[in-house]
């Protein structure tokens, strides 16, 4: 079992920016790949950024150049800087990690961009 905390999220202002934390916790062995997913309400849930344990990162198309995906792997734990935060990015963010066959999330974060 692998447990995930998220935290970081918030209101910002258009234009701001956050980063997020999760930590995971518990059998990390195996796992191949840590991420970012959100859900905006009525919508359903998408990828944001990815990052695997061969270092590479992917990003969807409406992040690039904004977002960043980053691991500290002696803390198990994955970030997500935000930098030029739109309204449309408001969402609950969510950690992912994958093993094979099965995949962990953690409760999510509420991000709003409102001025």
């Amino acid at each position: 079992q692998v447990q995930l905390v998220e935290s970081g999220g918030g209101l910002v202002q258009p234009g701001g920016s956050l980063r997020l934390a999760c930590a995971a916790s518990g059998s990390m062995f195996s796992i191949r790949a840590m991420g970012w997913f959100r859900q905006a309400p009525g919508k359903q849930r998408e990828f944001v950024a990815i990052s695997t344990s061969d270092g590479i990162t992917n990003y969807a198309n409406f992040v690039k150049g904004r977002f960043t995906i980053s691991r500290d792997n002696d803390k198990n734990t994955v970030y997500l800087q935000m930098n030029n935060l739109k309204p449309e990015d408001t969402a609950v963010y969510y950690c992912n990690a994958a093993r094979t066959g099965h995949n962990y999330w953690g409760q999510g974060t509420q991000v709003t961009v409102s001025s």
